[in-house]
């Protein structure tokens, strides 16, 4: 197969996804002629635009494609697009196409690769691992599966001799890295359309750890059971790496960092929950591991300022509090649900949630029916489908959820409704929390509240 650089070329299918994005923004970095074609506009297909990269919205057949040299082309897409006449017509012609995860594959062959796997934190920690790489000044491009709030993007190129790689389980993609450092950080049930069952995602993730050369160099968890040597991380109780002694003060998280001959005492930061703490440890160790000094890396933690969308909180002069959250799986409700209650456990909080992909709804409904009871109210918002067909999954809706759900104040409400919803209710705490399209709702709520 030819090296990317022999390229000039890139054209991305599906070219506004999170991943997708920070691919392309790497080939323009790199000076290569980046253009592609999205189903929608959006916030980050504005901003790539912006950038210098050309996007179309309509599914046809442009001159500018037809202008395209097959020898100097490459063609990435996502397999979330199943049927596209420009895929199709890239196909017939002759021209190299690759999915996502091979090419960005390809890219960590060349590189120190520090790989972050995980059904939840890999997206915080691995933006925490580029956010403490930056802090040090080390050579890194990242590419993320959100926005980091500190340099507001999902990928940054300080150079390429080490890539901070967000290693994606879903369709295995992470098979196609080659890291030399990794972190899993979870390996719970998630994407059962793709593995079939728990003991196959567990599969997937041992033969990702097996990618990793050096014992010394691999992360896990502590409890979860990897199959091969490798340090362990923790929070609250012993390992290779752990934290203790979390304690909040005022609107900051201290604690303290254990290495196998080290105490390092105080490091604080404003993320909340014993999760992100957790993935502050593991993010540590690597970076330690790599050389970087202590100092630096309690500046690093001070200063991160955590990932779009990961428990973005907002405090308002009315004493509300406004709460944003990515989280779309039964492990990751309770972490932020969880998170609140420990830190506001008298305030009545109303939670907005929105369900991602029928598959995802159907295989874990009793554990979002248990995580949502948690609530003191519920909007539950319509199914979000992503490449998935209602028609295949007969009977998986929303109310179907919502009967599951043993709360008493509970109701189901369209996105466009939502709002008008949210403004009618009495709360102190407002969560709204999804994967799909909720996130419309943020500007506007925020507007309001501040009014």
């Amino acid at each position: 197969m030819k090296s990317l650089e022999t390229y000039q070329n890139f054209y991305f299918v599906g070219i506004g996804g999170i991943g997708m994005s920070a691919l392309a923004r790497y080939f323009n970095e790199s000076g290569k002629n980046v253009l592609g074609y999205d189903k929608t506009v959006t916030k980050l297909t504005n901003v790539l635009v912006s950038e210098g990269i050309d996007i179309v919205f309509e599914d046809g057949i442009n001159d500018e494609i037809k202008n395209l040299d097959r020898e100097n082309t490459l063609v990435i897409y996502t397999p979330a697009i199943k049927k596209l006449d420009i895929l199709n017509y890239f196909n017939e012609n002759g021209f190299t196409v690759l999915k996502r995860a091979k090419v960005l594959g390809m890219i960590t062959e060349n590189t120190n690769c520090i790989a972050i796997a995980g059904t939840h934190g890999k997206t915080t920690t691995s933006s925490l691992v580029a956010h403490l790489c930056k802090e040090a000044n080390l050579p890194f491009s990242c590419f993320l599966g959100g926005i980091a709030e500190n340099f507001k993007s999902n990928f940054l190129f300080n150079g390429n001799e080490i890539s901070v790689v967000e290693a994606d389980e879903y369709d295995r993609s992470f098979l196609n890295l080659s890291p030399n450092w990794a972190a899993i950080t979870s390996i719970d049930a998630d994407h059962l359309d793709i593995y079939g069952d728990k003991e196959t995602i567990e599969k997937g993730f041992r033969d990702f750890a097996d990618l990793v050369p050096e014992s010394d160099q691999l992360f896990i968890r502590k409890g979860i059971q990897i199959g091969r040597a490798a340090k362990t991380y923790a929070v609250n109780e012993e390992a290779d790496f752990y934290s203790d002694n979390i304690r909040e003060i005022g609107d900051k998280i201290y604690f303290d960092f254990h290495t196998p001959t080290q105490e390092i005492e105080d490091f604080v930061w404003e993320i909340p929950g014993i999760h992100n703490v957790e993935n502050a440890t593991v993010a540590i160790a690597i970076l330690n591991n790599l050389g970087v000094d202590f100092e630096t890396l309690k500046s690093g933690i001070a200063n991160f300022k955590g990932i779009k969308r990961r428990y973005t909180k907002h405090n308002f002069d009315s004493g509300k509090i406004y709460i944003d959250d990515y989280a779309h799986h039964p492990t990751e409700l309770n972490a932020v649900i969880g998170s609140i209650k420990t830190f506001y456990p008298h305030k009545k909080l109303l939670v907005v949630f929105q369900p991602h992909l029928f598959s995802r709804t159907r295989d874990f409904a009793d554990g979002f029916a248990e995580s949502l009871d948690k609530a003191d109210e519920l909007i539950l918002l319509d199914i979000y489908p992503a490449r998935e067909l209602q028609e295949n999954f007969e009977g998986i809706t929303s109310k179907w959820l919502l009967e599951k759900i043993k709360l008493e104040n509970k109701e189901i409400s369209t996105l466009n409704e939502a709002f008008d919803k949210i403004k009618n209710k009495d709360f102190d705490v407002l969560l709204t929390v999804g994967a799909g399209n909720i996130d419309t709702l943020y500007d506007g709520i925020v507007e309001w509240l501040n009014g």
